[in-house]
């Protein structure tokens, strides 16, 4: 969890204590016990109790931002204040419901969007690479070793630029669009687009307009293309794509 200085910034200089109960117990120790309560259940409860309360000051505004970022929906809000409204009083939800809307409808963009809605880390920005790119991306690497994984995430119109595979003696890659419409070609055949793509070993390939993807990377053929398929059902049965 990342940590808070809401208090340290608020009240750091006026009630010192206050400050650090708040930062260092409240979130350090409480907040933070992820294994005994995940932080979206922990955002839930916290707007449910202000709601009733009937508080909606700046705090309750920072708890729903915090209840967005722990990966409550604008769905599950609107559900989760509707049914308060028969508990906690219809004015009550009707305040709640004003601020809420503002927050869920919020446009982000750049980084912040992309990793609102992955499934996987977006990393960092990909300046090790970025002049085979146009436009801006992000990688993470999931795992290393033989079989690498690693997310790339892609900023709209971002794309490859033309390139190579060379796998003639084992290894290669193998792409997985996880987010968005992603699209492959091979030189001098048709674009082609989809859930998700493949990048035959040797041939070269354009990516472009997938919001995220997996790349399957393997270096041995003990590490080859009976792994990366049987990951990839795995991913599948999974609901990732």
């Amino acid at each position: 969890m990342k940590k808070v200085t809401a208090g340290k910034d608020a009240l750091g200089e006026f009630a010192p204590l206050f400050a650090r109960l708040n930062d260092d117990v409240l979130f350090g120790e409480v907040w933070s016990r992820e294994e005994a309560l995940s932080p979206k259940i922990r955002s839930i409860l916290t707007v449910a109790a202000l709601t009733v309360e009937g508080v909606f000051d700046s705090s309750v505004e920072f708890h729903m931002r915090k209840a967005k970022e722990n990966g409550v929906s604008g769905a599950e809000i609107a559900e989760i204040l509707t049914h308060l409204a028969f508990y906690a009083g219809w004015p009550k939800a009707w305040a709640a419901f004003r601020l809420a809307k503002n927050i869920w409808t919020e446009k982000e963009s750049g980084a912040e969007a992309l990793a609102a809605r992955s499934l996987f880390p977006i990393g960092k920005p990909n300046t090790a690479y970025e002049k085979y790119f146009k436009g801006r991306s992000y990688t993470e690497i999931l795992s290393g070793g033989d079989l690498q994984v690693v997310n790339v995430t892609f900023e709209p119109a971002c794309r490859n630029n033309w390139h190579i595979h060379k796998a003639e003696k084992g290894g290669g890659q193998l792409l997985l669009c996880v987010s968005g419409r992603g699209w492959y070609r091979e030189w001098g055949a048709a674009p082609v687009g989809g859930r998700h793509g493949g990048n035959k070993r040797g041939r070269q390939a354009l990516a472009r307009r997938c919001e995220r993807q997996l790349v399957f990377a393997y270096s041995r053929r003990k590490a080859g293309t009976g792994l990366l398929h049987r990951m990839a059902g795995a991913c599948f049965r999974r609901g990732i794509f």
